[in-house]
């Protein structure tokens, strides 16, 4: 969850670290801090709150150093806790990315031998045990590598010591990318950290440590093996990572839908087929699947439940949608022949990765879609289908999300033709429908100024019903949950004939209820749950379609959507819940981009 990044080179690192994490600081903001070693000194210096109310370092120059900023997990927000940490005779400073879980045992054992802590992190205790191996005789890098093998959990840790000029960078668990330099190497927990100067990186696999001097070294920490290193090329500009002119990074990644769905499906329709290569690598076990189980956190979940509709529609296949958290706490009954979908917007998620290897386990194929290329999830997966999304820097996901609809979709059509499950003519119109989706959106996009007047009527509000029936079921769970994340307003989302059955006892004329009401075959009994409303004087605030005439009269207020098939009518009816949390969220001053305790990508447990 925390942002971590460094750099050993011939650059100023004192300038240099602070511009380059003030790109992670939606990874974590709730204090940040710097080490730097030159000429055998180590300058820390940590703070609470965020990096972009930092002004920078007077007059100082280092070439090499370490920065962090911090999600809290273990311990109170506070500058003792905030990293880096550091030994007790000052000469060795670390960050920490993950949850080390075995630090409360490491803790008593290090206080036993004198070492004396500064705050309640379990982050904490990695600094002292390499600063324990050095006192028994131990080299920098063997007192690293000794400290990687002692720690249990998750982690990504960035060592530098004031008597050695290298930069030790391990990880297990948690994400960690070298960026390559003339002159020098970068170490970040996010390609957004360096991406303004090399698109050249290596992305360290669990268990592999980095030396970073003059040279790169690769090891596995375990076997001390040395490893070889494979340069990749990140396929996005540092331009995509600014607002360009929107004001808040959320509200431009929402009108990027329309230009992310052309490049998401750009090359993968032709001639009538859902061409996706990347299915070759599992091809034949695809042929024999008898089921799908999808696996998938928060918003990815949401994807995978809308997907679910058009897995069974489509390939007539028994479909299972599992919160990733408990399926690798369950005795899941897979074999070879079900599929494993595995989505993660980041490829990070740590329970989505527990996930997949529990899948593994039972030799199930497994399928991952996710945006971010040389992720974790995405090399331990069988086959990997990029969402093409671009760099999406405000916390609450929007086009990522429905990107992943996209790929979904393609995916659910190319199984239909392999299985002969559907109609080729529905098959065809469905790809054709699907590729006239971005400008769908974009006249849906044009309803925004009418969602920020609704937001002006209700912004005040304390709770809010969101409802919808069939797939538009999981976007009333995805459109609550944006509510909740950045406007910090209790909302929930369910199927709409659950209403009647207990939350009804709710409704008055203080509780908007937001209704998703398109024409589909849902429609008549979605009219009917909103007179149910009206009886009770509830607020009814409706998405819908201009062919749905009726909407009109029995809504407070109405929302357009434009048309399309009834498969893709999700990636359209969630734009207008995007844009109503925002504007509420606006209205009520709340920190859109970075919204309280909470981080973007979630790589602990």
């Amino acid at each position: 969850m925390c942002g971590i990044v460094g750099f050993v080179g011939e650059k100023n690192v004192a300038e240099l670290l602070p511009a380059c994490l003030k790109k992670l600081d939606y990874r974590g903001y709730d204090s940040f801090g710097f080490a730097f070693q030159n000429n055998s000194l180590l300058l820390v210096v940590k703070q609470v709150g965020r990096i972009t109310d930092f002004n920078g370092f007077l007059a100082k120059s280092a070439s090499i150093g370490i920065a962090h900023s911090r999600w809290a997990t273990h311990g109170a927000v506070t500058k003792k806790n905030a990293h880096p940490h550091i030994s007790c005779d000052g000469k060795i400073a670390i960050v920490h990315n993950g949850i080390i879980e075995n630090h409360s045992e490491l803790r008593e054992k290090l206080a036993k031998k004198g070492h004396s802590f500064a705050g309640e992190t379990d982050s904490e205790v990695a600094v002292h045990l390499a600063e324990e191996f050095i006192n028994q005789g131990r080299s920098f890098r063997e007192a690293a590598r000794e400290t990687c093998r002692s720690l249990k959990g998750a982690f990504a840790l960035l060592f530098i010591n004031r008597e050695s000029n290298e930069l030790i960078a391990a990880r297990n668990g948690s994400p960690l990318i070298l960026g390559l330099v003339e002159n020098g190497t970068f170490v970040a927990s996010d390609t957004t950290a360096f991406i303004e100067f090399t698109k050249q990186a290596i992305f360290l696999d669990d268990g592999q440590i980095a030396f970073l001097g003059k040279e790169i070294e690769l090891e596995n920490f375990n076997t001390g093996q040395k490893l070889s290193t494979k340069i990749s090329h990140i396929e996005w500009d540092a331009e995509q990572a600014q607002k360009n002119g929107f004001e808040h990074f959320m509200l431009k990644e929402i009108f990027e839908q329309p230009d992310a769905i052309e490049k998401c499906i750009q090359g993968r329709i032709a001639n009538g087929q859902a061409v996706l290569p990347e299915l070759d690598s599992i091809a034949e076990k695809l042929g024999k699947i008898n089921r799908i189980v999808i696996v998938a956190c928060g918003t990815s979940w949401h994807a995978g439940l809308v997907a679910e509709y058009a897995f069974e529609e489509l390939c007539a296949l028994p479909v299972e949608v599992e919160y990733s958290a408990e399926f690798r706490y369950r005795n899941p009954v897979i074999d070879e022949n079900c599929l494993v979908i595995a989505i993660s917007q980041s490829g990070e998620t740590a329970d989505t990765l527990a996930a997949l290897r529990e899948a593994k386990k039972h030799n199930a194929p497994v399928l991952s879609i996710c945006n971010v290329m040389g992720s974790t999830i995405a090399r331990e997966s069988d086959a990997v289908i990029y969402t093409r999304a671009g760099p999406e820097i405000g916390v609450a996901s929007t086009k990522a999300f429905t990107t992943q609809l996209a790929v979904l979709n393609l995916v659910a059509l190319f199984i239909a033709l392999q299985r002969n499950s559907a109609p080729e003519s529905k098959v065809t119109d469905a790809l054709n429908g699907l590729k006239s989706i971005p400008n769908a959106m974009r006249k849906t996009l044009e309803q925004s100024k009418t969602v920020e007047a609704i937001a002006g009527l209700y912004w005040d509000k304390s709770n809010a019903l969101y409802l919808g029936r069939g797939p538009n079921y999981p976007i009333a769970l995805e459109g609550a949950l944006k509510l909740k994340e950045i406007s910090y307003l209790h909302a929930e989302g369910m199927p709409a004939a659950e209403m009647k059955h207990g939350p009804i006892a709710l409704i008055d004329s203080n509780m908007p209820v937001v209704f998703i009401a398109v024409k589909d075959r849902t429609y008549e009994k979605v009219l009917a749950n909103i007179e149910e409303v009206r009886a009770r004087n509830g607020c009814v605030i409706a998405v819908s379609s201009e062919a749905a005439t009726e909407i009109k009269n029995l809504s407070d207020s109405v929302i357009y959507i434009a048309e399309t098939i009834p498969l893709f009518q999700p990636m359209l009816s969630v734009i207008p819940l995007q844009l109503l949390a925002y504007h509420i969220a606006k209205k009520r001053n709340c920190d859109i981009d970075k919204p309280r305790n909470l981080a973007k990508s979630v790589t602990v447990e």
